[in-house]
């Protein structure tokens, strides 16, 4: 008996609900767990079906086709751990707690590597037996990194590539290689404080919060599709240096969640937005 997850979308019509699960009944597949939200502003229907059976994914998809209205998106994930590679820089506290979580469990992944451009994370890394690439940047051209970085990622077929605290903006060619695959983590509550020193923009307008936003990652700088947010109170007494330092905590929580969701197959892109079901 296998689980599988199917993710569908399509313009609303009535009686949607009734036909993926009759169709579900069919071929004797067990709905464990359903949601499923209507955008009433669009009139997009979503939905996320938990099933338990012994599966024909090329009749059951084709039954479904049938069913649902034309130009609907559907797919039936399994229920393995998604492969994933971690792009770093030099700090710390997103990578740790990354490994920690998937160390304890509390994040079910494959952690197939690591990669950064300097070598400063690579004895935390090989704390948890996960191999760490260091592929610097020095004396190469943007193209020339990504290249080389590529050369690497590649060789693990990664389901999903994780910024965690990467300093560096990727290329429209990279970007496109892995859509809606590359998950970052920017330390700002975006569309607030776009780019750099976020934290020195924040305290330079007396802000009152400060957050974190974990987006796909898009060819516009930190304005792809939001998955995650948090923020926490800080106040007048709070130096940037401080606002970077609580910061961190934020971001660490707002990544690993982010990536939970996405790994288990909770979040649907549509448009440049999430819907988290």
């Amino acid at each position: 008996m296998e689980k599988k997850t199917l993710l569908t979308h399509c313009s609303d019509a009535p009686g949607l609900i009734s036909k993926i699960t009759n169709i579900c009944y069919k071929h004797q597949l067990n709905i464990i767990h359903n949601n499923e939200y209507v955008d009433n502003s669009s009139g997009h229907f979503f939905m996320r079906t938990e099933l338990e059976g012994y599966f024909n994914d090329q009749t059951f998809l084709a039954d479904l086709d049938q069913a649902l209205p034309s130009g609907a998106k559907r797919k039936l994930v399994d229920s393995s751990r998604k492969r994933v590679v971690v792009l770093v820089t030099k700090e710390a506290h997103c990578l740790g707690d990354i490994l920690m979580k998937n160390f304890d469990g509390s994040l079910d992944i494959d952690i197939a590597a690591v990669v950064g451009n300097y070598d400063t994370l690579q004895g935390l890394t090989e704390k948890f037996d996960i191999p760490y690439h260091h592929v610097s940047h020095v004396d190469l051209s943007r193209e020339e990194h990504e290249q080389a970085i590529l050369t690497v990622v590649d060789q693990y077929q990664a389901d999903f590539l994780v910024l965690a605290k990467y300093m560096r903006v990727l290329t429209p060619g990279f970007v496109e290689k892995y859509h809606h695959k590359i998950i970052n983590i920017h330390h700002s509550f975006l569309p607030a404080f776009i780019g750099a020193k976020p934290y020195q923009q924040a305290f330079d307008r007396g802000v009152k919060i400060i957050g974190a936003t974990a987006h796909f990652v898009t060819n516009d700088l930190d304005e792809g599709p939001i998955i995650k947010q948090d923020v926490i109170p800080v106040d007048h007494t709070f130096t940037a240096k401080d606002m970077a330092q609580a910061g961190r905590d934020v971001e660490k929580n707002v990544l690993s969640k982010a990536l939970n969701k996405v790994v288990n197959d909770h979040v649907f892109v549509y448009g440049n937005k999430t819907v988290i079901l």
